[in-house]
């Protein structure tokens, strides 16, 4: 019948589960939290407590759309870091349970790689799959990464944020111009009416492959604060072309620096990973460079983007197929390793 594994993921304020059977995947189930909107960001107890109510209704949901018995299940994947420490205990206690309880493998996924490993989910139509070596853009709330993809199972860092991740830049822009969290995926929908020149943004200057973001909040900040002493209806009146330029200065940012890694490795197949992803300015800037410097590009599908299960799921796939099971008593970490 193949290897059928139940991906768990908790580790912010998504709770999901999915079922793969091989590479492909049969059930993909997550559950929102909408409680943080009131609070402008994730409150990191009340997402642990949220994910204690969802996880065995979206379980049972990923087995019954699946169509799969309990007892037909291989192995639980879950998400063992990095995230929030209150969230990820939910799930790993969960699957540590549910591993005992069947007597089946644990195996425990790093959040960052099971994005980088979904662009190897086999999904209808999907006729190509990223070569090793590859590089991957991970960007999301969180990260901010240029990861050197090796294999399945050896990926090294060669460059990172210093301090805030991209994804936290376009929510921090999102908030201090007064937009709902989350204001990433506003500040998207804005961008694609507005003119990326209108307001031009300094560019950090850091060596080598790194990424700094907090310079950029500071400067949107001030500009604004300087701007709304003059017209109190600034940000309202430019609202489009304040979030296109926003988004051009931060696309560009990864963008630059991707071309660099490329250049510097001589890699020609890139990837890209992480929430952010799922931006379609970044998304249409890879397209771009994709001639230029005759790259081939990988986008994974709106659905893997974002925290999902499937993620887990197809990374626990690789790490069954190594027996590279984990321990009753694993814990979760709050930083990457």
């Amino acid at each position: 019948m193949g290897i059928i594994i139940l991906g768990i993921e908790s580790s912010c304020d998504d709770t999901s589960a999915s079922i793969l059977i091989d590479r492909k995947i049969l059930a993909n189930v997550t559950a929102n939290q909408e409680v943080h909107k009131n609070f402008g960001g994730v409150v990191p107890e009340l997402a642990s407590r949220a994910h204690q109510q969802n996880i065995i209704p979206v379980v049972d949901q990923a087995i019954r759309i699946a169509k799969v018995q309990k007892k037909e299940i291989n192995a639980i994947a879950f998400t063992s870091g990095p995230g929030l420490l209150g969230s990820l205990l939910v799930g790993t206690s969960f699957s540590k349970a549910f591993a005992m309880a069947l007597d089946i493998p644990l195996l425990d996924i790093n959040h960052m790689h099971a994005h980088i490993l979904a662009h190897f989910i086999e999904d209808e139509g999907k006729e190509s799959f990223p070569e090793f070596p590859f590089l991957c853009l991970t960007v999301s709330g969180g990260h901010t990464q240029i990861v050197l993809v090796k294999s399945y199972y050896d990926f090294e860092i060669i460059g990172q944020t210093i301090d805030d991740a991209a994804g936290e830049a376009f929510d921090k822009a999102a908030k201090i111009m007064g937009l709902p969290y989350p204001g990433g995926p506003l500040i998207d929908k804005y961008a694609r009416t507005g003119n990326p020149e209108k307001f031009p943004f300094p560019h950090p200057k850091i060596p080598d492959l790194d990424f700094s973001f907090s310079g950029l909040k500071t400067s949107i900040l001030y500009f604004l604060r300087d701007q709304l002493k003059n017209n109190p209806d600034f940000i309202k009146n430019n609202k489009n072309d304040l979030c296109a330029s926003i988004q051009h200065t931060i696309v560009e940012i990864l963008m630059n620096k991707l071309k660099e890694a490329s250049h510097k490795t001589g890699i020609k197949q890139i990837a890209i990973a992480g929430g952010v992803s799922a931006n379609s300015g970044l998304r249409n800037a890879l397209y771009d460079r994709q001639k230029k410097h005759e790259w081939q590009v990988f986008i994974p599908p709106f659905e893997y983007c974002t925290d999902n299960a499937a993620m887990i799921a197809i990374a626990g796939y690789y790490k069954y197929l190594k027996k590279d099971f984990s321990s009753q008593e694993v814990t979760p970490y709050t930083r990457y390793k």
